[in-house]
């Protein structure tokens, strides 16, 4: 499974990448608010510029308009201002950008159809469903993306323990899109995202993810434990003189 980093921090981008295991970066309007703020004169473009140089793979920037043809438009001035620095640019287009009173429910889609025929990757996102998964997958969408920690949010307000039950309900919603994807063929990649903790991203791997798209607090956690640190100590506690001074012999330029 790859891993994306989910943030717009440059700090928490570099340090990542030094790593050696991130494969691209999703991030949103919040995101980067999140990573400018309390800055002074920020130059979001510079800022957007720096986070397509240091990442070694797709970078999801996602549009502000609910409508087609502004979405489109949006997309298209993203992807012709920042693809050309990396040629890794992905534009995020929300499964469904009606907000339950009037707005028409397909604007999405119509958006994701437009931006394939003419060859800019999308990632749908706010993916809740299997069903919104696959009418994206239709469209011609790259990735889609469902929220694993706001569906288990909404599963225990609703309080349906049909839902709520192991395997919990982000984990289920990725393995049915998975087991829908395979079982008809769709080359669209699954980014399970909204992960909130290590056993999310656990899951994701078992549920059949193609990605997961991950915060750095949580990368941070997935390489701990304590019996790890336990044995540092004891290796470092048994170290014996001569076994160090050999070492520090090799390792000296």
């Amino acid at each position: 499974m790859k891993i994306f980093i989910d943030t717009a921090d440059l700090q928490e981008i570099r340090e990542a990448c030094t790593w050696g295991i991130v494969d691209g970066l999703t991030t949103n309007p919040s995101l980067i608010r999140r990573a400018v703020e309390g800055q002074s004169n920020v130059d979001i473009e510079a800022h957007i510029e720096e986070i397509c140089r240091l990442v070694p793979g797709p970078v999801s920037l996602e549009v502000a308009s609910l409508g087609t043809e502004a979405m489109v438009a949006e997309a298209v001035g993203l992807h012709n201002r920042f693809n050309g620095i990396a040629g890794n640019i992905v534009i995020k287009i929300p499964a469904n950008t009606s907000t339950g009173d009037e707005e028409p429910d397909f604007e999405g889609l119509k958006a994701i159809c437009d931006l394939a025929r003419r060859g800019i990757p999308v990632n749908a996102t706010l993916v809740m469903t299997p069903e919104q998964a696959l009418l994206c997958a239709k469209a011609g969408a790259a990735y889609v993306s469902p929220f694993m920690g706001r569906v288990d949010d909404y599963a225990s307000r609703a309080g349906d323990e049909s839902i709520t039950a192991k395997p919990s309900a982000g984990s289920q919603l990725v393995s049915d899109i998975a087991h829908i994807f395979r079982t008809y063929g769709f080359e669209c990649q699954i980014i399970a995202a909204s992960v909130r903790h290590v056993t999310h991203v656990r899951d994701a791997e078992l549920a059949g993810a193609h990605i997961a798209t991950i915060p750095f607090s949580v990368l941070l956690t997935m390489a701990r434990h304590p019996k790890t640190s336990e044995g540092v100590l004891r290796f470092t506690d048994d170290l014996v003189p001569s076994y160090s001074e050999l070492l520090a012999t090799l390792a000296a330029p």
